[in-house]
Order: structure tokens, then C-alpha cells, then sequence
């Protein structure tokens, strides 16, 4: 909103009005605001739930401190929505089609978690909201995204015609943009030489209809990866800090791309296609940074307060849209490898279980339980030793496999 007031001050020619013209100034400013929103908001919202008791029932699952938990207020996502949505709605341009959709998703996956935190807090339900219906409250934002991105005429990116080779021979070539925007169903596939791959080629037998299939090819993979991501997002919320701080560098990755995307300079720089109005989702990105920094406040180990699948859900979406709306979907497998490993050990140990009538892979998962618990009776084809690692050792150790995957991530921009 205040961009807008600027924007108006500016036409009187007020000293720094213009200022808000940058996203750059405006990403900083939505950081700091939901960073500070996050601690003023925190303190009062846990004092609020510890006097009406909001705790989940804690499982004992056998591992050391686990119950110690137990009184701890949850829905902490909550904090960390409306942190969010005040630095974007403050400094976001909300007419941007990117914004738009990122602040659907953030509401409307945040209400599908919250729903499923009060069953549990409120209802004293343990299993929360039925499971169906989280499935098809994630396929419904998911097909909602895809649809918007396939029918909204902002939704367009920049074809090249061209390379320009600059004379100095350490200088590399630099990509020539036609002033020509397209619908296009480009992507970015990593490590690969001219690394664009368009999902209507999948479909080339189908002459004048090859477009449109590859339109609902597009809309089914953003649903399967909104989808998959927000339940990765959920299923790494289980250790002090873990998913606040692996969603924070994730986010930071993404506000990176997102502006090099946006920005046609840096965009033919890099070699990678340039989509007008994508930089846009920095400010968004660095209101989530600072709402989840902000938040670790409180929820680093020992925590006071639970994120809560009001948090981890809509995190999750967040990551998954913004990723989609630059065309980086494919590289989440890289970003998001922490939250794909620990879905990976559900789905895996689930099976093998069923298969087995009783066996498992890991001692417990998911994974990061996995190093939590000592192996004692538990028979598991990948024991280690009967070492039970302290949650901070094991959330700081994702952490930092989190930064080399997100360091990866940008590098293969460049690894062509």
C-alpha cells in the first residue's frame, strides 16, 4: 500500500519518494518490518496461548526430551502468516499477478492448516483434519496457480532472438531479448547445456493441440509440486528450528532468482529466460525471510511455541509457487532436497513396512528422528551406531546441507 502513496508523492516531486520504486529498498523494508512483527507479534501470541493451555499432545516416541515438550503452545504459524502478510502488504505491489497469487496461497493454505492445529488444540482430536481433505485443499490451490498462470495475460516471458558476443574475450555473450512477451510453458532443468525444456515438446505428435496439452501437463506438475512440497514443508516440522530455518534459506535462494529473472540485464547475463514482473516476488521473499528469522527467535531450541501446520503448510506453498511462477520448479528436487529426503523416508518406510508386516528401513521417521533415535530393539536395515544425536546438533547439521543445497541451486545458472 505504501507503494502506492508513494507513487502519488512522487508526482510532487518529494525528495525520496521515488525511492519505493526500487525492489530493492522496498525487499529490505518488507524484511525488517516482518522480522519486527514476528518478535512484537511472538511474545504476545505465546503469552496468549499459554493462558488458554493451545498445546498439541505430545507422542512419546521414545526419544530423549521428547516429553519434556509437552505444554508447549503450538499454531505459531500464525505469527509468521501475519508477519508475512503485512511487510508484502505494506510494500508489495499488489496489482502484480505474482503477489497476487503467493498472497492467495499464503491465506489459503495457512486456513488449511490452521483448521487442522485447532481440531487438534481446540477438539482434543489428535489426528486433526482428515487427511482427504488436506489433499484436496493442496490440489485445489495447486490447480487455482496453474490456471492463473495459464489464462492471466500478465503471465508472460521474453523470447531471444539472439547472443551479442562482446569484444573482450573474457567477457561471456549476453542474451538479446525481442520486445515481444509470450505465454510460454519454458522451464529450467538443471546441469544440462541450453537448459530450457518446454513441456509442450513432450506432446509433438499432437500438431495444432501440442500448446494446449502442454498447458495441462504444466498444470498438473504445479499441482503435484505444490502438493508435494507444502506436505515436505509439514513432515520436516518435527525438531526446534528445523523447518523455520530450512524455509528461510529457501525463501532467500528464491528472492535471489526471482529478481535475476525479473531483471533483463541480469537475465541475459546469466543466460536464463527473462519473465517480466517476476522480481517482484523478492519483496515477498524477504517478508518471508524476516518472518521465519524472526520467529526462530522463539522457536530455536528449547522452543517456546510450535510453528504448527498453520506455518509448515503454508510455508511449504509459498516455496512451491514462487519456484513455479519463475519456472524453477525443476530445481526444487535441489532447493527443497531436505524436505524431499524426509518424505522420501515416510513413503519409503511405509512401504517396506507393509511389504515386510512389520520391518523398517530407518529406526523412526521421519528422517531427522531417524539420527534422534538410538537403535536399542528397534530392527532397521539402516542402523548406524546407538548414538541418539541432540535435536540442535542434528537441526543445525540440515541446516547447513540446506545452504550447499542452496548454494547448488544458484551455481547451476552458470553449469551449462
Amino acid at each position: 500500500m505504501l507503494y502506492y502513496l508513494f507513487q502519488w508523492l512522487d508526482k510532487f516531486d518529494i525528495p525520496g519518494a521515488g525511492v519505493f520504486n526500487y525492489i530493492t529498498f522496498r525487499a529490505g523494508a518488507a524484511f525488517i518490518v516482518a522480522l519486527l512483527m514476528s518478535t512484537i507479534v511472538g511474545n504476545r501470541f505465546i503469552t496468549f496461548m499459554r493462558r488458554k493451555k493451545c498445546a498439541d499432545e505430545e507422542r512419546d516416541l521414545s526419544i530423549e526430551g521428547q516429553m519434556a515438550k509437552k505444554g508447549t503452545p503450538t499454531m505459531g504459524g500464525v505469527i509468521i502468516l501475519v508477519s508475512i502478510l503485512t511487510g508484502v502488504l505494506l510494500f508489495g505491489i499488489l496489482h502484480n499477478i505474482y503477489t497476487i497469487l503467493l498472497l492467495i496461497t499464503t491465506v489459503w493454505l495457512g486456513t488449511l492448516g490452521f483448521l487442522d492445529d485447532y481440531i487438534k488444540v481446540f477438539k482434543k482430536d489428535k489426528h486433526g483434519l482428515q487427511g482427504k481433505f488436506k489433499i484436496i485443499g493442496q490440489v485445489s490451490i495447486g490447480l487455482i496457480v496453474g490456471l492463473t498462470l495459464y489464462f492471466s495475460p500478465q503471465v508472460k516471458m521474453v523470447e531471444t532472438i539472439g547472443k551479442e558476443v562482446n569484444d573482450c574475450p573474457d567477457e561471456a555473450t549476453v542474451k538479446i531479448y525481442s520486445e515481444n512477451t509470450v505465454k510460454s510453458t519454458m522451464t529450467t532443468i538443471p546441469f544440462v547445456k541450453n537448459n530450457n525444456m518446454d513441456y509442450a515438446d513432450a506432446f509433438d505428435w499432437a500438431g495444432e493441440h501440442k500448446q494446449m496439452l502442454g498447458w495441462i501437463l504444466f498444470v498438473i506438475v504445479v499441482i503435484f509440486v505444490v502438493t508435494a512440497v507444502s506436505n515436505g514443508a509439514n513432515l520436516t516440522d518435527g525438531l526446534d528450528g528445523l523447518a523455520t530455518g530450512s524455509c528461510a534459506i529457501q525463501g532467500a535462494t528464491l528472492g535471489v532468482l526471482a529478481y535475476l529473472t525479473g531483471n533483463v540485464r541480469y537475465a541475459g547475463y546469466l543466460d536464463i529466460m527473462y519473465i517480466p514482473g517476476a522480481g517482484e516476488l523478492m519483496v515477498f521473499a524477504s517478508a518471508m525471510i524476516g518472518a521465519t528469522i524472526g520467529f526462530l527467535w522463539f522457536n530455536a531450541y528449547p522452543a517456546e511455541i510450535f510453528m504448527g501446520d498453520t506455518g509448515s503448510l503454508a510455508l511449504g506453498g509459498m516455496i512451491a509457487v514462487m519456484a513455479i511462477a519463475i519456472h524453477k520448479e525443476l530445481m526444487l528436487p535441489i532447493l527443497s532436497g531436505i524436505f524431499l529426503v524426509e518424505s522420501l523416508s515416510v513413503i519409503m518406510q511405509t512401504c517396506y513396512f507393509k511389504c515386510t508386516h512389520g520391518g523398517r528401513i530407518f529406526k523412526m521417521t521421519p528422517l531427522h528422528h531417524h539420527f534422534q533415535h538410538p537403535a536399542g530393539k528397534i530392527s532397521a536395515l539402516i542402523q548406524g551406531p546407538n548414538i541418539a544425536h541432540h535435536e540442535v546438533k542434528i537441526t543445525v547439521r540440515f541446516w547447513i546441507v540446506g545452504l550447499i543445497l542452496a548454494a547448488l541451486t544458484i551455481i547451476t545458472l552458470k553449469m551449462r
